[in-house]
């Protein structure tokens, strides 16, 4: 697997992240591996940049990093999608969504 294809890749200032999207879900969560990306299930409809907007809300909500760090590199109108993320290490978003260990349930939005 090369460089440019890893999942989740550090660089010096943040994380590159391969995300699968699955818009109009029952809510919002993820899910973990799905073909070499991390899945993602969205409940906003993929209309007018609204599931766009609700993934940075959700990876910025989850990471606990501003919303301006969360920035869509690539696949703006594809399910697959590469997302950077400033400030924040490989490590973290490992331990945050849990992509290290089993998962028992998926890590789903606060819906407060």
């Amino acid at each position: 697997m090369s460089f440019k294809t890893l999942p989740i890749a550090e660089t010096s200032d943040g994380v590159s992240l391969t995300i699968h999207v699955q818009p109009n879900a029952k809510r919002t969560q993820s899910v973990g591996w799905h073909g070499g990306a991390l899945k993602i299930r969205l409940a906003s409809p993929p209309i007018d940049g609204a599931a766009n907007e609700a993934l940075c809300r959700f990876l910025s909500r989850q990471l606990d990093v501003p919303m301006a760090n969360v920035i869509i590199r690539s696949g703006h109108s594809a399910r697959r999608k590469r997302i950077f993320i400033r400030e924040i290490s490989r490590r973290q978003v490992m331990r945050i969504f849990k992509l290290d260990q089993p998962r028992e349930t998926p890590h789903e939005e606060d819906e407060s």
